[in-house]
């Protein structure tokens, strides 16, 4: 009897052939990871064992795999009857008397030890499953809530069956797996009732790009079913996991999903259902900060312990409060990469029409003819090659989806099971678009594009973009340092493996627009606010916060912090707030408090701002959020720069206003940057030097400012020129005073990818950094590699300045 069945304290990682890997996991982190703090519910197993002895006993061994041999491996055009044959049989069969024992002794311990009322969750787990080489989740069938011994029994032969699903049977072929040398077992695991709290899965890499130092923890409310099968947007949050050792805070950023569907146990009987989440309840995040630790914590361990990145399942028990990890499977898209030195980046040429959008997952574009399904039973209408839209998958798609060229679902999250064998196959995939199935039509072309952010579009029609392979490992690392210039926080994990010394240039325009949306000022002084529309407008955006200036800090940090972590510990220059005035006042609440200027390109703007009365409160949050990500968040590879500063008396105030916010140049190793956009301040770089530890040029609005062009005007955009002669002196002159007055200095801007002669330029000057938009980093890596070539006759070793951190 013993054969037949495993208590989860006597399974580990050998045991994978009697248990399969789901259950051979849940034993391992039971036995070695209990006494590190990690929890996990007490179950047992059957054995492969068992499976063959039913199998015997029932003399559906030749039965099975004869009919099996029916299968059409071409074009499986034949499985899904094939399947239910196979289901039919074993379902129909007697499970012999000794298993179903061996299954009640089992349970009957589980009843001593946790009493009598225990509800159980039955999972099926092959003994090819989860393997490091092959992983998909699903394949088989699991029952939630099961009560009773005879509920149980009932489970079991299901799981048996299970093994047979169509899904399953097509993963097997496609992985080459021997059917008759697959056998299945079965989990049976005490049942946390996050019925009555929550659940979800953390990966400890970020699934998206692979970057390492992440771990990604996502969660609903209820059973976590609805985020594998997508029912349900999940919160999201990132950890930093440096800072769970260093005793940083280690969270670096909060997301609230709409979690739209809570499933919970039946009020009576075995089973779950799924209902609509109260409206309150979306607004809540799933877990507090302490919990969103104690889960990475965990996860840390549990990565530790594998040597891998994993794939965690945690839920949080609404009787006890206490959390648990209930499943823990190996990541299998980056962490089975063994060559990351190459990379595609992709562009489109042209922008369209956008008919919807959601959360994008990867980089690339594809196009194709929309073909809407509503369940995989339609499998027959998606041709090669067609765009696949419907509201949500689960793992009966499987078979399907590698035949689309894109897949498109109106629900889920990162880790909803789209996601996640979208990533497998490596399809293009755009998941929680909300509207899909209603605003696209069947036959209608469109370009699916992930390549813009985090934000995944389909565009109306076939656009052309451009594809590039960059093979990172034959490029030459300048001694001039190549350097990022970023907006979006979202795209930072995937830019982080870039060739680069970090960031040298993030403008805080674009999260303050896009994520905060409302002026500083109109959170500081919220009182003030007369239009009632704009209040409701405030209202709703910062209620998660009782403190309306402390969503403006929370918000700004967490954008800074993400890329900072993303590139820790290469530098991050930081430009704080650059916006003009008529761009303040299209912020939520912003009229109010921006004046009207007839020329705003060189008005009230840059550092001017700052120590005005005006804007110095706003100023003081932008400082706030700075501290914070410095300080607590211990990302001190955060440097901070100063824009459109005009004179020396202004930038005087400035580093005397920033040491009364907190950020006291030299403190902690803060450094302070200005940018060069005036020619005041090249004319006085060297006087300039006495304030900031270094400079970065801003080649528009310096140009502009030499040439006397509005940058904005079409009627001179023929003459604004960064090539000009008198521009290039201007510059040669900044360069030179940095260089004498040993200040860092850089450069921002396309010229030097456009332009190698440019790039010359600044080599021959003694340029530190230049900074590109990450579709002209390589082709500006190279001009600066030819750059250097051509300086060697004239340089001796080592006179070159920087290099690739």
């Amino acid at each position: 009897m013993q054969d037949f069945i495993k208590h989860f304290r006597e399974i580990d990682l050998t045991h994978v052939p009697e248990v399969g890997g789901k259950n051979a996991s849940l034993g391992e982190m039971f036995q070695k990871l209990t006494a590190k703090g990690v929890k996990v519910p007490d179950g047992f197993a059957t054995t492969s064992a068992a499976y063959w002895y039913f199998l015997d006993k029932a003399q559906l061994k030749d039965r099975v795999f004869d009919r099996i041999q029916e299968l059409d491996t071409q074009e499986f055009t034949n499985l899904a009857q094939i399947g239910e044959s196979l289901r039919t049989m074993i379902l129909e069969a007697t499970v012999p008397t000794e298993i179903e024992d061996a299954i009640r002794e089992g349970y009957n311990k589980l009843i001593e030890a946790y009493g009598a009322h225990i509800s159980l969750a039955v999972r099926s787990s092959a003994t090819a499953e989860d393997l490091p080489n092959a992983s998909f989740a699903g394949q088989q069938e699991s029952y939630l809530n099961v009560k009773g011994i005879d509920e149980l029994l009932k489970a079991c032969q299901r799981c048996y069956a299970s093994l047979f699903t169509n899904r399953a049977i097509k993963y097997r072929e496609d992985n080459g797996f021997d059917h008759s040398q697959v056998a299945l077992s079965i989990g049976i695991q005490l049942m946390v009732r996050s019925d009555k709290a929550a659940s979800g899965v953390n990966f400890t890499i970020d699934p998206d790009s692979g970057f390492e130092d992440i771990i990604l923890i996502t969660g609903v409310w209820g059973l976590g079913e609805n985020i594998v099968q997508g029912n349900a947007n999940p919160d999201e949050f990132l950890v930093f996991k440096p800072n769970l050792t260093n005793g940083k805070q280690p969270i670096i950023s909060h997301k609230l999903g709409d979690k739209a569907k809570t499933m919970i146990y039946r009020k009576s009987g075995s089973g779950v259902i799924n209902l609509d989440t109260p409206l309150e309840k979306q607004e809540q995040y799933v877990l507090t900060d302490e919990e969103i630790v104690t889960l990475a914590r965990w996860s840390q361990t549990i990565e530790e312990h594998y040597g891998r990145p994993m794939d965690i399942e945690w839920a949080k028990d609404g009787i006890s409060g206490e959390l648990f990890i209930v499943q823990a499977r190996p990541e299998t898209v980056f962490s089975n990469k063994k060559d990351r030195v190459k990379f595609s980046t992709y562009r489109l040429t042209q922008k369209g029409e956008i008919l919807c959008s959601g959360i994008g997952l990867g980089s690339k574009i594809t196009s194709g003819r929309v073909r809407i399904l509503h369940s995989p039973t339609e499998a027959d209408k998606l041709q090669k090659g067609e765009v696949l839209v419907t509201t949500q998958t689960n793992p009966d798609w499987d078979p399907i989806l590698k035949k689309a060229s894109a897949i498109i679902t109106e629900t889920g999250g990162r880790t909803s099971h789209a996601a996640i064998v979208a990533r497998e196959v490596g399809a293009v995939a755009i998941v929680g678009t909300g509207n899909a199935t209603q605003v696209l039509q069947d036959g209608m072309e469109v370009t699916v594009s992930c390549a813009e952010g985090a934000t995944g579009y389909i565009y109306k029609g076939v656009l052309p973009w451009e594809e590039k392979e960059v093979d990172t490992s034959t490029m030459r690392t300048p001694s001039t340092t190549p350097m990022l210039i970023l907006a979006d926080p979202e795209q930072a994990f995937k830019l982080a493996s870039y060739p680069t010394g970090g960031i040298g240039l993030m403008r805080l325009e674009f999260v303050i627009n896009n994520s905060i949306q409302v002026h500083p000022m109109a959170l500081k002084r919220f009182d003030q606010i007369q239009d009632e529309s704009v209040r409701n407008k405030i209202e709703q955006l910062t209620h998660h916060y009782p403190d309306k200036e402390e969503y403006f800090v929370h918000k700004l940090a967490e954008a800074v912090a993400t890329m900072a972590a993303a590139f820790y510990p290469r530098q991050v220059v930081v430009r704080m707030s650059d916006f003009k005035t008529n761009e303040y006042a299209n912020l939520i609440g912003g009229a109010a408090f921006e004046p009207r200027e007839a020329n705003p390109m060189i008005g009230f703007r840059g550092a001017s701002r700052y120590y005005h009365d005006k804007y110095k409160e706003g100023f003081a949050l932008e400082c706030k959020a700075m501290k914070l990500v410095r300080e607590e968040m211990g990302l001190d590879n955060v440097k901070v720069m100063i824009p459109f500063c005009r004179t020396l008396k202004e930038a005087e105030k400035i580093v005397d206003l920033m040491a009364q916010n907190g950020l006291k140049r030299g403190e902690n190793g803060l450094q302070l940057f200005m940018m060069i956009e005036i020619p005041n301040n090249v004319v006085l770089a060297e006087e300039f030097s006495a304030y900031f530890d270094g400079f970065s040029i801003g080649s528009n609005d310096l140009t502009q400012l030499n040439l006397g062009i509005d940058r904005d005007s079409e009627l001179l955009s023929g003459i604004f020129d960064i090539n000009d002669p008198g521009v290039k002196k201007m510059t040669a002159m900044a360069l030179d005073a940095a260089n004498k007055t040993g200040r860092h200095i850089g450069l921002c801007g396309q010229a030097p990818s456009d332009f190698p002669e440019f790039a010359q330029f600044l080599v021959e000057h003694g340029i530190d950094t230049i900074s590109f938009n990450p579709d002209a980093l390589i082709q500006g890596i190279k001009n600066i590699n030819e750059a250097e070539e051509a300086l060697k006759v004239k340089l001796q070793p080592g006179q070159l300045a920087g290099s690739v951190q």
